[in-house]
């Protein structure tokens, strides 16, 4: 789902990244009600672990991969205003350092896998929850699939969007300027990818968060529950965060596992490798091919080293620098946004 530049126009780009101030405006603001100092690096390790998550790329059936996102588990942990903030941070990092989805298409990116996803999957989460104790081993089943809605929603928006392209933008021989992809292409292609593949995982991974948390650290699943009940006699540790850096770590080193699926996303090809005859193309839409090196300053770019030597180090390398960018930026927007409370708060006589 990560779009690349050149597949939407410009005008498409403008439109969400309009769009999608207000949710970012508002995110920032909603979120004041977790910026302690005891919660800021829960979203800073949310939007690494969803970054480290996005590099499992998993085979898909037709030739294709796909991988999770984790945007509704945040939001179940967290609020889904939180999860606007880390997967945003997740995707603009991994498009300016990685070349993963546009720089262009950021904002339509977010909006799909920042906004959709987990507002989707935490509204299925928080209408099937409803009236369940905190530790109900069905709120982890839940939030599952909660997850698995999301992802596919998130999915669907990405389809239309590509179908919208050569409906909209063609030159004057009615060829397409930029995705030249129809619904009769991009539904089917992004249904087996998620409603198989993506939406397990993301339903295994939710899933798997949740039930363990329940059991091993209460407390991070009350910051977005304040006030659900609590049942049976619950071990209530101290609320710690640095135990998740293990975990980072060790997926980081698991990474390259992402590397053994073959192909690619679909609509993510560079024009080189965009299969011509399949869309009844004699030639690269020209806006894709204008638009598509419009950013180029990836520092790994696709993960890797340029001279594409040692993938596997290249992707573990890939993961440790953008984890650690990640949580770095996203520190630094939750403290900008407390910061700012703070000097807009009404001073005491």
């Amino acid at each position: 789902m990560h779009i690349p530049d050149g597949y939407l126009s410009p005008s498409t780009c403008g439109t969400f990244t309009v769009a999608m101030v207000p949710f970012w405006v508002t995110a920032g603001r909603r979120v004041r009600k977790i910026v302690k100092s005891r919660y800021v690096p829960y979203v800073a390790l949310a939007s690494a672990f969803s970054f480290v998550v996005m590099m499992f790329n998993i085979p898909v059936p037709d030739g294709t991969t796909a991988h999770a996102v984790a945007g509704t588990l945040t939001a179940v942990l967290l609020g889904p205003w939180a999860a606007v903030i880390s997967v945003s941070v997740a995707l603009v990092i991994q498009a300016l350092f990685f070349g993963d989805g546009g720089v262009l298409a950021i904002a339509a990116n977010c909006f799909n896998m920042a906004v959709v996803l987990p507002f989707v999957g935490y509204g299925v989460y928080r209408a099937l929850s409803r009236n369940l104790s905190l530790t109900n081993p069905r709120r982890a089943l839940f939030g599952g699939f909660g997850a698995y809605v999301g992802i596919n929603a998130s999915a669907m928006c990405a389809a239309i969007e590509f179908d919208l392209q050569p409906r909209l933008f063609t030159a004057a021989d009615g060829t397409p300027l930029y995705a030249p992809f129809h619904l009769s292409q991009t539904v089917p292609a992004m249904a087996i990818a998620h409603l198989t593949v993506a939406g397990m995982a993301e339903f295994a991974l939710t899933f798997g968060v949740i039930a363990f948390l329940q059991r091993a650290n209460v407390p991070v699943m009350k910051i977005n529950h304040p006030g659900v009940q609590l049942e049976g006699d619950i071990d209530r540790r101290p609320l710690g965060w640095r135990w998740a850096l293990i975990g980072l770590g060790v997926l980081a080193v698991l990474t390259p596992l992402g590397l053994l699926a073959p192909g690619g996303a679909f609509g993510e090809d560079s024009p080189d490798n965009l299969d011509l005859g399949r869309y009844n193309l004699r030639a690269v839409p020209t806006g894709l091919a204008r638009w598509s090196s419009f950013w180029n300053h990836a520092v790994l770019g696709g993960y890797g080293f340029k001279d594409g030597e040692h993938p596997n180090v290249g992707y573990v390398l890939s993961a440790l620098v953008g984890m650690a960018v990640i949580a770095v930026a996203a520190g630094l927007v939750l403290l900008v946004v407390k910061f700012v409370r703070s000097t807009a708060s009404p001073v005491s006589p």
